[in-house]
């Protein structure tokens, strides 16, 4: 069960003015993020492209926020380094597109960052259970990878809730997809303790304000789990 404390919001550069990206990510650490999250996308695992290297230097040297990294990219053993090395904290791959997951992970751990395992909707919570125990986090996907915008996904919270049941307390359980103050309760509900935000932070007029309704919804709803587990 998440606990309120250390449910987190990740707000999604990719949703984010990049006019003034200096600007934006100022306004969500000064409003409480802990941690920011980037979606790669190569234009082959997805059918989209996104940024590279160079722009997580760029937020790399603009804030000392966690950067976590998301690689919807075919290759991650061959890019994992050059994004590590640019300031990624946490590196994420797709289980799909690692036949040996465990080399991912050793790689990316001997690279110096913690290590993540994701999943696209239709991918079923069994696929990651020979790495389970040794990633820092679960990323679990509720839209389909490639684009931003994209509604919630209700059928993957029976998934979080799967996921969250094998981790340990110290595992983070992360939902990526459609969270606005509808869903973010609900994928806490479902076990996830980081939320991926992006339209619903950096779509508001005041992304300070949106970010901190949907920490403080997430939050709450962790607490009314606490009062039922107590009941």
């Amino acid at each position: 069960m998440p606990e309120p404390q250390n449910v987190r919001i990740a707000p999604s550069l990719l949703s984010a003015d990049f006019a003034r990206l200096g600007d934006q990510i100022a306004l969500v650490e000064r409003a409480g993020a802990e941690l920011l999250h980037l979606d790669v996308m190569d234009g082959h695992f997805v059918p989209n492209l996104s940024f590279g290297v160079p722009v997580v230097e760029g937020v790399s040297r603009c804030t000392d926020l966690a950067l976590d990294t998301h690689l919807m990219i075919a290759e991650p053993m061959r890019y994992a380094a050059p994004f590590i090395e640019a300031g990624s904290t946490v590196i994420n791959f797709h289980i799909e597109t690692a036949p040996r997951p465990q080399e991912v992970v050793d790689h990316i751990r001997e690279l110096g960052a913690k290590v993540g395992v994701a999943l696209n909707p239709g991918t079923p919570a069994e696929a990651i259970l020979e790495i389970i125990k040794t990633v820092d986090q679960v990323l679990v996907m509720t839209v389909w990878p490639g684009f931003g915008g994209q509604a919630f996904i209700a059928d993957c919270l029976e998934k979080l809730t799967i996921v969250s049941r094998q981790l340990r307390p110290e595992q983070r359980l992360v939902v990526d997809g459609g969270i606005d103050r509808v869903t973010a309760p609900l994928a806490v509900r479902a076990g996830a303790d980081v939320l991926v935000a992006g339209s619903a932070i950096f779509g508001s007029a005041d992304p300070a304000a949106a970010y901190r309704a949907l920490a403080d919804l997430a939050r709450q709803a962790a607490r009314e789990m606490e009062v039922a587990e107590g009941a």
